[in-house]
């Protein structure tokens, strides 16, 4: 089986000769990128389709979306609405492509939010943190969702049998937390999920938890958080080792086990997140990805494709029962608020 990604190009920081970099290393074995790019991108043998117009990190999302049908991120977004790609994958806005999918991929049936799941490399093994930045307001309801969604990626992404789940709030005692936390709370308690309470930020790197959802505001804030504290630990560990000649003597020794914490501290092992709930598979990775983030990031998609999520989030999804959203009918500008 042969799985084709559509790749945006021109959303990257690092340039559009990173992202076909990225998209090289990950071409073969059941892979097939498809880089949608300007006209002089020289894509080096990969299938290349012209779309040589941006969408900037600074403009409105939906604004943009509907301004530039032509752009790079929607025609790849559009790609996978069309059949003529099985995902796709952008380093791009993150609102571009929320409001891109939503209007073009759409969403599942009974789907109330989509949200977008990232794995974290937490200290007992990898869990999933959902909803990380999708959407900034959210109602008990959509966490249910979020819920069984991060279920799924536990189980069908990272191997957990029997996933447990745990809301994100300020302290493990069930009657503390926001009104959200706390409605969510109840109905998480109610599911059929293996829900195991509440858990802090704090325990978010020792991975208490195979599945963490809260709403998209808190997760983004807590994603940042995290990525922040682990570069400045990890860079200002490596100023003392090469501060004096008894520091480097000391990195000297612990090189090895440094080296494999560094590299299961990367967020760049995984590549991307994916915005789960919609019709088709949609990866979206860090405006700062490497050509090893954008490859791994495209191995993501294609693993999604494998492992049918979005057709086993449909039927799980299917079975669960959820009050109407009034969003729901409304402009993507409701649901794309959400930072680059």
């Amino acid at each position: 089986m042969t799985v084709r990604v559509a790749v945006d190009a021109l959303g990257g920081d690092r340039g559009p000769d990173e992202i076909v970099e990225g998209a090289l290393l990950a071409a073969g074995t059941g892979i097939e990128p498809v880089v949608y790019g300007p006209a002089r991108l020289d894509t080096r043998g990969l299938a290349h389709v012209e779309a040589g117009e941006a969408i900037e990190m600074d403009e409105s999302p939906v604004d943009a979306v509907r301004a530039k049908p032509g752009s790079s991120l929607v025609r790849a977004v559009r790609a996978v609405a069309g059949g003529e790609a099985q995902a796709v994958v952008s380093t791009g806005s993150t609102g571009a492509m929320l409001a891109a999918s939503l209007l073009h991929v759409r969403r599942l049936p009974g789907v109330l939010r989509p949200g977008i799941a990232v794995v974290l490399p937490a200290r007992r093994g990898p869990s999933v943190l959902i909803d990380a930045g999708a959407n900034a307001d959210a109602r008990p309801e959509h966490l249910l969702q979020f819920a069984h969604m991060g279920s799924l990626f536990a189980q069908e992404i990272l191997g957990v049998a029997e996933p447990g789940v745990r809301l994100l709030s300020i302290g493990e005692e069930p009657e503390k937390g926001s009104q959200l936390a706390l409605e969510a709370h109840e109905l998480l308690r109610a599911s059929t999920l293996r829900f195991e309470g509440n858990t802090e930020s704090k325990r978010l790197l020792e991975g208490d938890a195979d599945v963490v959802v809260t709403d998209g505001f808190t997760g983004n804030v807590a994603l940042k958080a995290l990525e922040g504290a682990i570069l400045t630990t990890l860079l200002s560990l490596r100023e003392e080792l090469e501060s004096s000649a008894r520091g480097r003597l000391g990195g000297l020794l612990i090189r090895p086990g440094a080296r494999r914490l560094r590299d299961r501290l990367d967020p760049e092992a995984h590549g991307g997140a994916y915005l789960l709930g919609l019709r088709g598979l949609v990866v979206i990775a860090h405006g700062s990805s490497s050509r090893v983030a954008v490859a791994n990031a495209i191995r993501l998609a294609a693993l999604g494709v494998e492992h049918d999520v979005v057709g086993r989030l449909e039927e799980r999804l299917s079975s669960v029962a959820a009050r109407p959203d009034p969003a729901a009918s409304g402009s993507a500008a409701a649901q794309a608020r959400t930072e680059h």
